[in-house]
């Protein structure tokens, strides 16, 4: 009787003691597997980083000069843009796409405002500046047709100003800019329109800054 139940005894003890190996085994591989999977996998792609922006011109704006050279930075109406107020640009360009940055400072606040690149340095007068540069140019002038003036073709930087009368505006097309045509960005009165017969306008043109992209 006693060998009997030593025996009993002793292969329940030994299946419980399998027991807790096969499940520290199952538990081992699955962790093993798992760091295995972990190092071998792919790491997840990481979000493609922004373009860097680089400076291209960057001053406060003053009031026309009465002759002679004019300020890099014009304000044309300085009751919606002040003197004193500040307007910087940078751009950057990757695999033929161009993004273009305008940041503000000293505006008015919370005001809606529309901006472009222009082809020609900004000038004693608004309209100095010339038309908005595109991509592919609309063979008639002034151009308000969406096929050419559309934010696809030119570079809008529309914008709405903060409590403090701050924003920044960016526009990513996909092309680059002809050396030489693109030489400033006008602030206007309003954001862009899209309206046929009225595509790429945006009220008085308040301010000039002078950047040769």
């Amino acid at each position: 009787m006693v060998n009997v139940e030593g025996v009993g005894t002793w292969n329940a003890v030994d299946s419980r003691r399998n027991m807790r190996t096969t499940v520290a085994a199952l538990v081992g591989a699955v962790l093993l597997t798992g760091g295995l999977a972990a190092c071998s996998g792919e790491a997840p792609p990481s979000a493609p980083k922004a373009p860097e922006i680089k400076p291209v011109a960057e001053t406060a704006v003053d009031a026309p000069a009465a002759s002679g050279d004019q300020p890099k930075g014009i304000t044309y109406d300085v009751k919606r843009i002040p003197v004193g107020a500040k307007l910087s640009t940078g751009a950057s360009v990757s695999d033929g796409r161009t993004t273009v940055e305008l940041k503000v400072s000293g505006l008015l606040p919370d005001t809606k405002y529309g901006s472009h690149v222009h082809t020609k340095p900004c000038g004693a007068k608004p309209a100095d500046s010339g038309p908005h540069y595109q991509h592919e140019k609309d063979p008639v002038t002034p151009s308000v047709d969406p096929k050419y003036a559309n934010a696809q073709n030119e570079i809008w930087l529309d914008f709405t100003t903060d409590a403090q009368g701050a924003a920044t505006g960016t526009a990513t097309v996909g092309w680059e800019f002809r050396k030489g045509e693109a030489n400033a960005v006008i602030v206007h009165a309003a954001h862009t329109s899209t309206e046929h017969g009225k595509a790429g306008t945006a009220g008085d043109r308040l301010a000039c800054l002078t950047a040769q992209f």
